[in-house]
């Protein structure tokens, strides 16, 4: 395994509608990646919404397990 595979790809949460965050959510849900990756990519995805767009991600809080004051 190469550096490369372990990167996650960047991805711009100023540009993701309520529907893709309902499909990352859906994901997340079912547990049902290839690499232990993908759903480390899925769960930053909805951690950095969380705090930057917290209204796309109130629905899903539960995936995220994130205790009240954390990162602040």
């Amino acid at each position: 395994m190469t550096k490369h595979d372990t990167e996650l790809p960047s991805v711009d949460v100023t540009k993701l509608t309520e529907e893709d965050v309902a499909q990352i959510a859906q994901r997340l849900e079912k547990d049902d990646y290839a690499t232990i990756f993908e759903s480390l990519q899925d769960w930053h995805i909805l951690r950095t919404l969380a705090f930057q767009r917290s209204q796309l991600v109130e629905p899903y809080l539960h995936l995220l397990d994130i205790e009240a004051f954390d990162e602040c």
